[in-house]
Order: structure tokens, then sequence, then C-alpha cells
């Protein structure tokens, strides 16, 4: 037993040595390079709030305000409890959090607001006439009129590039921006390629 008992001792101590002779030889890992920002995230961060939005809202360590569901009314809206209401149309979900929390400090220390995003049905855009793909799209970030055509697949061989026309609802009028898709194209007259608006429609004669 004493010779099977030294035999494993000596094993143990040989391998303790190796696996510190390991250990120091060892190079430490290169430090992780920062990841780019996530392109979706980078969206959410610059949406802006639209009628018909879906957002959920709480308030850190407050158990009556926690995952508080809420639609942006009509009128760009909002309601939540002891802030009232608040105008969020128009607002990035930042802005609206130090709003909601500058009236929630009236009644709660240090109030910590927290919004998410769940639908935003509110932010689209149209574009109709001669593309291959009309329809309704969500505008979650800065979209420009180039682009816009680019959602929709494109013009058709039989568009008019030359009036194309951007529709924006102001009130109770509608304004009405010309678009030269050949001279955007080409690089002239870039101030044409407007960023679109929340609600805006893009014709393809």
């Amino acid at each position: 037993m004493d010779i099977i008992l030294k035999h494993l001792l000596t094993f143990i101590s040989f391998f303790l040595v190796s696996i510190s002779c390991a250990l120091a030889d060892a190079q430490p890992l290169p430090p992780v390079k920062d990841q780019p920002v996530n392109d979706q995230l980078a969206d959410t961060v610059n949406y802006l709030l639209s009628p018909g939005d879906f957002i959920e809202i709480s308030v850190w360590k407050e158990e009556g305000m926690q995952k508080e569901q809420t639609l942006v009314a009509p009128d760009g809206n909002i309601t939540f409890p002891l802030a009232g209401t608040i105008m969020a149309a128009g607002k990035p979900i930042f802005a609206l959090q130090e709003a909601i929390a500058g009236r929630l400090a009236n009644y709660i220390a240090d109030p910590v607001v927290n919004i998410k995003l769940l639908q935003n049905n509110g932010n689209t855009i149209f574009v109709i006439g001669k593309v291959n793909r009309p329809g309704q799209y969500p505008a979650n970030r800065r979209i420009d009129v180039m682009q816009a055509l680019s959602l929709a697949g494109g013009l058709t061989v039989y568009a008019d590039e030359d009036s194309i026309h951007v529709l924006r609802r102001i009130g109770n009028e509608v304004k009405i921006f010309p678009f030269d898709y050949d001279d955007v194209l080409d690089g002239d007259h870039l101030e044409q390629n407007i960023i679109l608006q929340s609600g805006d429609t893009v014709t393809v004669p």
C-alpha cells in the first residue's frame, strides 16, 4: 500500500506542476474590440413616435407602474398614472422617458422610466403608382424618397420618372414636393431627395 500511495502522490504532484507550467506559458487573450451598433437598435433609438404606435412603460421599483401598455392616441398623446397626459408623437423614446420622469418626480423620488416600443404601427409611408411593389411601408428610421422607391421594388418600365411627387398632409392642407428620378440618379438637384415623414405618400404616375 505504501508503494501505491507513493506512486499516486508522485503522479498528482507531476500533474499539478504540468498545469502550473501551462498556465504560466498561456498568452493573455486579446481585448475584445468594440462591436458595431446593431442597426435595429440604432433605428429604435432614433425612431420618432407616431399616433398608432403601441408602447410599454415601466417605472423601476414601482409595482403599480410595471409594463403599463398604451397606444399613442390619434392626437399624439399618451396618458400615464400620476404623469397625466403627455405628448408622445414626434419624440424619440428617450425624450418621452425624460418627460414622464419629470412629471413623476413630483410624486416619486428619482423615478427611473423605461419605455419599450412594441409595435410601430403609426410611423409609416406609402408608395403608390407605377412601382413594382406599391403599398404601405414602416418608417422606423430616416428614409428618403430614393430609399422609399427602392423599398417598393423600383419603378416599372411605364413610370414617368420626371413627374414623381411626394404628398404631405399638414393640418387640412396637402403640400406637394416634386421629384425627378433621373436628376437625382445622376447626382443633380439632390435637394429633391427629401427625408420622408410619417404619413407621406410617394406617387409615381
